[in-house]
């Protein structure tokens, strides 16, 4: 942060703020444009692409920019960004086409339709940043793969778990110890919940039913840590962690297995309802006498293992950070590290019968468990990022994994041929 605002400072003094544009304009959407607007004068949110017009400008509204001007060309773009204005666009294709624009903020929150969004904003040359974790944990390797191509950067968010995780295990190998486990703190779990259950949660806080189901059900959580996975480069201790329950972060050790986190070999896992609830954290290793002996005089434990948190996280309000740091320092916050580590598979909710059609994230057919990559591979496992309109050719019983045996997957889409690229290029060289 201490580099990245200066960065900012600079870039504000030059009056050359960056160009962003964003394609979505929901919750997420609505909080990052009045950041940017009302915080962050160094960026210049150049455009907003939705299917929906109305909703587009909408979100300028709220954020007290009037009369934001309707775009068809990337030309018409152009005129808009020279005079420091405000775009709305029905066609991504405008944004992706304009080339004075930085940085693109995806936040549609879709799994192929922001698939395509990032393709192609990466194909474009420009630095692509995605709110979007279920979309990144299914294809992110691959789109990383192509971001380094194009010589852009490809990044999830500041603010977000994977993010914040991320930066925490930064400074903890910085100072000099080996991260071993990383991972978010939980405050609910019970993957058999439905947007029925979460119906008049989602109505009190303005959400879509479906998505407050994600959060509950393990999906938003499985599909964090496997971005946080491949991101640093570590697999799971089993099928859907250990998920240990306990009261305070800094306790967590003692409720792992004692062999759980290992140097050389790092996982990524959650804690169930431990203080301070919210946030993410990071095992430390050392073995180093005097930095053992002074971690403990710091009350940090007697080792070999340490916790380090961040007992917050904001990804609305840090967003901007992302996209400073991509377009300014070359830097990704959370990014695929190469290869994918782990997988998010989908597991059937209820007893699931032949015909069934699968409904997707956060619905009422299946819910989301990680797993290492190579073993989801090996068992043929249903990724729940290409779940949805999948129907099932055999029954599959409740709480069971879904295989592409089991289903018939839609034809003609682009997460498929995607995840198909995907391990070619990393597994079948």
């Amino acid at each position: 942060m201490i580099i990245v605002d200066t960065a900012i400072a600079k870039r504000l003094a030059e009056d050359k703020p960056i160009r962003v544009a964003m394609i979505g304009a929901g919750y997420s959407a609505r909080h990052i444009c009045s950041q940017i607007i009302n915080s962050f004068p160094a960026i210049h949110l150049v455009a907003i692409s939705n299917r929906t017009l109305q909703a587009a400008k909408t979100v300028y509204e709220i954020a007290g920019v009037k009369d934001p001007v309707q775009v068809t060309r990337p030309g018409d773009l152009d005129t808009v960004i020279k005079k420091r204005g405000h775009a709305v666009t029905d066609d991504p294709n405008v944004i992706f086409q304009c080339g004075q624009i930085d940085a693109v903020i995806e936040t549609t929150g879709e799994v192929e339709f922001g698939a395509w969004c990032a393709f192609e904003s990466i194909k474009a040359g420009k630095h692509t940043i995605v709110l979007n974790c279920e979309m990144d944990a299914t294809v992110g390797p691959l789109l990383k793969h192509f971001a380094d191509k194009q010589g852009v950067i490809y990044s999830n968010t500041d603010g977000d778990e994977p993010g914040v995780a991320s930066n925490l295990a930064r400074y903890v190998k910085t100072i000099g110890l080996e991260v071993v486990g990383a991972g978010n703190l939980k405050g609910f779990y019970d993957v058999h919940r439905t947007p029925d259950t979460q119906r008049d949660f989602a109505e009190k806080n303005n959400q879509k039913p479906h998505m407050m189901t994600s959060f509950v059900d393990g999906t938003k959580l499985s599909m964090e840590l496997t971005v946080l996975a491949n991101g640093l480069g570590f697999g799971v201790g089993k099928r859907g962690m250990y998920g240990v329950a306990c009261e305070d972060v800094r306790t967590c050790l003692q409720h792992f297995p004692a062999d759980a986190f290992q140097p050389g070999k790092g996982i990524v896992d959650f804690l169930l309802g431990a203080s301070p609830y919210t946030g993410a954290f990071v095992v430390g290793y050392t073995e180093q006498p005097l930095k053992k002996e002074y971690l403990q005089y710091l009350k940090m434990g007697d080792g070999p293992n340490y916790v380090f948190y961040t007992p917050f996280h904001l990804p609305q309000l840090d967003i901007p950070i992302t996209v400073a740091r991509a377009v300014l320092l070359g830097d990704a916050t959370v990014a695929p590290k190469g290869k994918p580590y782990c997988d998010a598979a989908a597991i059937a909710k209820k007893d699931l019968k032949v015909g069934d059609v699968l409904d997707g994230i956060g619905g009422f057919t299946a819910y989301t468990l990680i797993d290492n990559f190579e073993t989801c591979r090996q068992e043929n496992l249903l990724p729940m990022g290409v779940a949805q309109g999948c129907k099932l050719v055999k029954n599959v019983a409740i709480d069971t994994p879904i295989r592409y045996d089991d289903v018939e997957i839609p034809k003609g889409r682009l997460i498929d041929s995607l995840r198909k690229e995907m391990i070619e290029i990393f597994f079948k060289k």
